[in-house]
């Protein structure tokens, strides 16, 4: 019995089962000064062990239990329907947001049944997840019809933001406001600039590398000929020799 027993001793349990039950007879059994006050509020079951979560069923087919020790894969459902948004729809991403979250559970004190559209939220992809999954969970739909209906209305909110938004800068120009390079405008620029600077380069290159070919073109056969020269000099300046040794 070595160690401390942490285990709970169901001790008022125990102490309930001796009142209600006379065991010593006819003597009675005082009631202990905690009872009451145990019964009323009851302790915190800190010592109680929770099963833990089964993220997955187990294999029925399986002989042997394998990787008993490895903790399970958590997935979520917002996982899963998060990949196939930003999937279809990638410059989502490319959009400035304002993360102002108390708590990162802003999203559960919504409305989600009255569309996408949410005070003090603006539209994001995070919107449609949620959206997608409350017509999943509530409304019994399938996956990709949810996916569908979630889809249609956040095309028709955004067509909304563009046109209000394209409609304030035309005002605002009617009046004489001026506005700078917009982002693609300035991407545009960068690209203009660096494909200029590619060209310059390409005919650099193009034309140092035309200048050794034509030089390795030139000299072809040069060396050759050379070679040949320099033989016939050493030949006749042997002969030259050998006439003047017989000459003397």
């Amino acid at each position: 019995m070595g160690g401390r027993q942490i285990r709970p001793a169901r001790v008022f349990q125990t102490v309930t089962e001796e009142l209600n039950h006379s065991l010593l007879g006819q003597k009675s059994v005082a009631t202990p000064p905690w009872y009451n006050i145990m019964q009323t509020v009851p302790p915190s079951e800190t010592l109680v062990r929770t099963i833990p979560p089964r993220h997955r069923a187990p294999n029925p087919r399986a002989t042997k239990p394998k990787n008993i020790f490895r903790p399970q894969r958590i997935r979520y459902l917002e996982d899963a329907l998060r990949t196939t948004f930003y999937k279809d729809h990638p410059w989502e991403l490319a959009r400035p947001r304002i993360i102002m979250e108390l708590d990162g559970k802003d999203y559960q004190n919504c409305d989600w049944s009255k569309g996408l559209k949410q005070p003090g939220i603006p539209l994001t992809g995070e919107c449609v997840v949620q959206r997608q999954m409350w017509l999943m969970e509530n409304e019994n739909v399938s996956e990709r019809k949810a996916y569908d209906v979630t889809r249609r209305e956040f095309y028709r909110l955004r067509q909304e933001e563009e046109i209000e938004k394209r409609v304030a800068v035309e005002e605002a120009r009617h009046v004489g406001a001026y506005f700078g390079k917009t982002r693609i405008d300035v991407s545009h620029g960068l690209e203009d600039r660096e494909f200029e600077n590619w060209k310059l380069w390409a005919g650099k290159e193009t034309e140092r590398t035309e200048a050794r070919r034509n030089s390795e073109i030139e000299s072809f056969g040069l060396e050759e000929e050379e070679g040949a020269g320099g033989e016939d000099i050493a030949a006749e300046a042997d002969a030259t020799a050998e006439t003047d040794k017989v000459a003397i």
